[in-house]
């Protein structure tokens, strides 16, 4: 077993959108950036895979927009709800004032290797897999730091900011005793895959039925559906059986009865147990939690991706150029809650609203559900669908890049340590 010591500018914890964003802008503007990933890879099945208009105008910005679109995904430009076996149209994105005037659904594991791909062609970016990290490291009251493992192997990283960005089950935000408001959701979702036939329509949707929510994404040659069960309902609708989930989803939706039988058992069936909560405190001396980790949220609208990359881009316009001289002052980070703080919170707050007003009474519900008043407005007068469309797509405070590239990138790029 050896025991590593190793240094970085910045450590970023967590190689998920949040962190791998933010690795490749701050190698980009010249830091020394090191990310620890503690899986082999980012093949993993049902993660957010939401990309809104906003995180491509940043790839717009960045001159990367062509690269990013050639990743497979699909795009829908309206997000639409059916009730009764009739279509609602939520939100219209074709009006933003953006150079992408969609939702892209791409896989993560795409997205991910996409941003590490590009990240590897700065030399002062390193990208470490299978490490994980297990604690911080201390200098007095400041964060020096992070303690990590690598198979038998100790690693202690040095460094200038360490960057919590490990999600909502964060080790490093618990390390540092960092305080958490539960706000709480009502439900959680049971994610599985359905064959999709050729010619199918390309549209992805949510179906409400009673007590019931199922939610369809276009994968390209197959749906990725997500069930939507009362909080802490998973027991008692297992104990049923897989044939019950089978019997709901084609009462659902009738036309998929020729294919659930796909799922076999429960191993089909990933479950997504819902967080909503957030950090009093996003910060300490030397370290700095974004994303999930300093804010879990609900899927509704799935937005997490796009505020987890804002932190990212505003954690780069406004600690990038102090990292190239050495440790940041507290005040900055300070500044970087204050701003992403806001956004956060409203978003909660509007999600939470959701949840109490129709989730909650939508899964409590015996009979069919009808159309409220609100929907109707949005189909009567479809201009009203932009305003959902901004919030969603572009969020209360949308960022832009402010960094510049200071380093020249390697040719062949760069290999994962």
């Amino acid at each position: 077993m050896a025991h590593e010591k190793l240094s970085a500018g910045c450590c970023i914890v967590g190689g998920g959108p949040a962190g791998m964003m933010l690795g490749f802008l701050l190698a980009r503007a010249g830091v020394d950036v090191l990310v620890l990933e503690k899986h082999a890879d980012f093949l993993r099945d049902f993660r957010g895979d939401t990309i809104h208009p906003s995180t491509m105008e940043y790839f717009y910005e960045l001159g990367m927009l062509d690269c990013f679109l050639a990743q497979p995904h699909q795009e829908v430009s309206r997000l639409g709800a059916s009730i009764g076996g009739e279509l609602y149209y939520v939100a219209d994105f074709s009006h933003l004032p953006v150079h992408s005037q969609f939702v892209a659904f791409m896989p993560q594991w795409h997205f991910l290797n996409f941003l590490a791909a590009e990240a590897k062609r700065y030399p002062n970016f390193r990208l470490m897999m299978e490490t994980q990290a297990t604690d911080i490291l201390w200098d007095g009251h400041r964060i020096a730091g992070i303690k990590a493992r690598r198979g038998e192997d100790k690693l202690d990283i040095r460094a200038d900011l360490v960057v919590g960005a490990d999600g909502r089950h964060s080790v490093v935000r618990k390390a540092a005793g960092f305080q958490v408001d539960d706000i709480g959701a009502p439900m959680d979702v049971l994610w599985m895959r359905l064959p999709k036939k050729p010619g199918e329509a390309q549209e992805s949707l949510g179906v409400i039925g009673a007590g019931t929510f199922f939610v369809m994404i276009d994968r390209g040659d197959y749906w990725q559906c997500g069930y939507v069960i009362p909080k802490g309902g998973y027991d008692a609708l297992h104990a049923k059986g897989i044939a019950a989930l089978r019997e709901s989803i084609v009462a659902l939706k009738p036309d998929l009865a020729d294919r659930v039988n796909v799922l076999a058992s429960w191993d089909d069936v990933s479950l997504l147990t819902v967080k909503v909560d957030r950090l009093q405190r996003w910060f300490r001396p030397g370290l700095l939690c974004i994303g999930d980790a300093a804010h879990a949220m609900s899927p509704i609208g799935g937005v997490g991706i796009n505020l987890a990359v804002q932190d990212a881009v505003a954690t780069a316009n406004i600690l990038a150029e102090p990292l190239r001289s050495g440790p940041v002052a507290t005040r900055l980070l300070e500044k970087l809650q204050q701003r992403r703080e806001v956004p956060a919170k409203r978003t909660q707050k509007l999600q939470v609203l959701i949840q109490n007003k129709v989730i909650t009474p939508l899964l409590e519900r015996k009979t069919a559900p009808k159309a409220p008043f609100a929907l109707k407005l949005l189909q009567w007068v479809p201009p009203l669908q932009r305003i959902p469309a901004r919030i969603i797509g572009l969020g209360f405070r949308p960022e832009h890049i402010r960094t510049r590239e200071a380093l020249p990138i390697k040719q062949n790029g760069g290999k994962v340590a």
